[in-house]
């Protein structure tokens, strides 16, 4: 993916969440599709925005870099939610 390219790109990332549930004594997996926007900066790398989850950016050096990112943050943000007791944006 070049950098014009990235600017542009909406790439489906999708983060895994599991829950146990103490009164059932099961744990229930599931899996949630965000889409993230790339943008190159000009001193090289690549910030990354999730729009479905205001407040969610980071950054990576590359492509690959951003976008692994980009999981991560999604991924702490949806436990974050969970222990808190919120409902999770899908």
């Amino acid at each position: 993916m070049n950098v014009k390219e990235a600017a542009l790109a909406q790439i489906p990332i999708i983060c895994h969440r599991v829950m146990y549930s103490h009164a059932q004594g099961c744990i229930v997996t599931g899996s949630l599709n965000y889409h993230i926007l790339l943008r190159p900066e000009p001193e090289g790398g690549y910030t990354v925005t999730v729009p479905s989850l205001p407040g969610r950016i980071t950054f990576g050096a590359t492509v690959n870099e951003a976008i692994a990112m980009a999981r991560e943050a999604v991924e702490v943000y949806i436990e974050h939610l969970q222990e808190k007791g919120e409902e999770v944006p899908n």
